[in-house]
């Protein structure tokens, strides 16, 4: 199962002779502050988007900045392209998410630290590492080749943790530039970091905020508890009823469109689960889903609806009796095929409308980073590429899993490409990815440039 030392450990060997230089490079990477979401960043965005398209360049690459109207992309490849060869196309993004809280990260998020064969930093597994493997894999061939064994299509976005939300444009306007017979999105990762597996899929999701108001200010809670309708108790109240006592989601029409798995599906994937080392990675045991569903298959088949925060009068130190004026929360469903983004987000809002009680005006905006959901086969030559790359690194056989987050611009980029999507990565949950302290191993980077390069042999054989 092992690939030949001369076509698996040629990128360890290469990553190794070049480490100091490549760890520099990533290093530098990793310190723009390219939160997509906060407006102060826009600065730093667009420095490490040219910064990136240099470097494409100096690896031998063409490449070009487009404008999306909101944060720029990188389109890069290795042209002429030969007509004989297929085209992959890569994708992977540069922005991040914020860093809160700040005070529980033990270095400063975008100045890396190196412990051992962990690179701490915001970005550095979600998806600046997986981006900069995939350009060391090129580079490791361009240097032992001065060539690619296929036609080679680099789409590298600024706003991936934003909802993409300026890409679809740019998609419709550029599917001759991105045409390919064969998409992966370098985005994904590893159940642990033994076991080798192709994602065939994400869930989708869509975004709400719920904001329940009751009066113009902040009222003393003595002088008007029991007089006024507390936001908080309605807001509270109003969210409790998403979910039943079985953790069913009780929004009519919810799960009219819900495609079950076929038994081949199935078999397909791999369900196993393991309840304690789920616990002692993250302190949480996985009773948050329906009855009747295991955690994987909750996480991966089944959709959600999620309270991803709430805020409303005081919760610093100390104490302050007040009845706030407003309460908000932040709401997120997580959707599976074939479910409508925009049908269940208007389906959620109109049933949280109608459980508003008197005295509270309840408004609920439907946000963006809407994302559709997608899933793949076992059977097509792109997967089956990607599963014997991984079988080659780890030198045992490749599984198949799905995952429950969410690549909001994956079904429109595969229709834009014409090709059909697989999912790669080398993530792992520990990662702390949209947490504080987020990681990536060396060891991973190591394997990530080989499992892009043996794709690639692979599919240019």
């Amino acid at each position: 199962m092992t690939a030949p030392t001369s076509k698996r450990d040629y990128f360890y060997n290469y990553f190794e002779d070049n480490k100091d230089r490549l760890l520099s490079e990533y290093f530098e990477f990793l310190r723009f502050e390219t939160i997509s979401a906060e407006p102060a960043c826009a600065g730093h965005l667009r420095a490490c988007c040219a910064w990136l398209c240099r470097y494409i360049e100096k690896l031998g690459l063409a490449a070009k900045i487009w404008e999306t109207g909101g944060h720029p992309l990188i389109l890069a490849g290795n042209p002429p392209a030969d007509p004989a060869k297929p085209t992959v196309l890569l994708y992977n993004h540069y922005d991040v998410q914020p860093v809160d809280p700040l005070a529980l990260w033990k270095s400063p998020p975008f100045e890396p630290a190196l412990i051992g064969d962990n690179i701490f930093a915001r970005g550095a597994s979600d998806n600046k590492g997986q981006c900069f493997f995939v350009l060391s894999a090129l580079a490791a061939m361009l240097a032992r080749d001065s060539s690619l064994p296929v036609n080679v299509k680099l789409l590298i976005e600024g706003e991936e943790e934003y909802g993409s939300s300026h890409m679809y444009d740019t998609l419709e306007q550029k599917k001759i530039d991105i045409g390919a017979d064969a998409l992966y999105i370098v985005d994904a990762g590893l159940r642990s970091p033994d076991e080798p597996a192709v994602t065939l899929g994400c869930r989708g999701i869509i975004t709400l905020t719920i904001e329940a108001t009751g009066s113009s200010i902040d009222l003393h809670s003595g002088e008007h508890g029991g007089t006024v309708y507390n936001p908080n108790h309605a807001l509270v109240e109003i969210l409790a009823k998403l979910r039943d006592s079985s953790g069913r989601i009780t929004v009519p029409g919810f799960y009219d469109r819900v495609r079950p798995l076929s038994y081949d599906e199935a078999n397909e994937l791999c369900f196993d689960f393991d309840e304690n080392q789920y616990f002692e990675a993250f302190g949480a045991k996985p009773t948050g889903g329906e009855i009747g569903f295991g955690p994987l298959q909750s996480a991966w088949i089944r959709p959600t609806v999620e309270i991803n925060g709430i805020s409303g009068g005081y919760a610093g130190e100390g104490f302050k009796t007040v009845i706030p004026a407003q309460a908000i929360a932040k709401v997120s469903c997580r959707l599976v095929p074939d479910q409508c983004p925009q049908e269940i987000g208007s389906l959620v809002a109109d049933f949280l409308r109608r459980q508003t009680p008197p005295g509270i005006t309840l408004k609920v905006t439907v946000e963006g980073g809407i994302g559709k959901p997608v899933r793949t086969r076992t059977s097509s030559k792109a997967t089956q590429a990607a599963a014997q790359a991984y079988a080659e690194v780890f030198g045992k056989p490749c599984k198949y899993v799905l995952t429950g987050g969410s690549i909001p611009i994956s079904e429109a980029l595969a229709e834009a490409s014409g090709a059909e999507i697989v999912y790669l990565g080398y993530g792992l949950p520990e990662d702390n990815a949209h947490a504080p302290n987020e990681c990536f191993s060396i060891s991973r980077i190591k394997q990530g440039m080989a499992t892009i390069g043996r794709l690639l042999e692979i599919l240019g054989a």
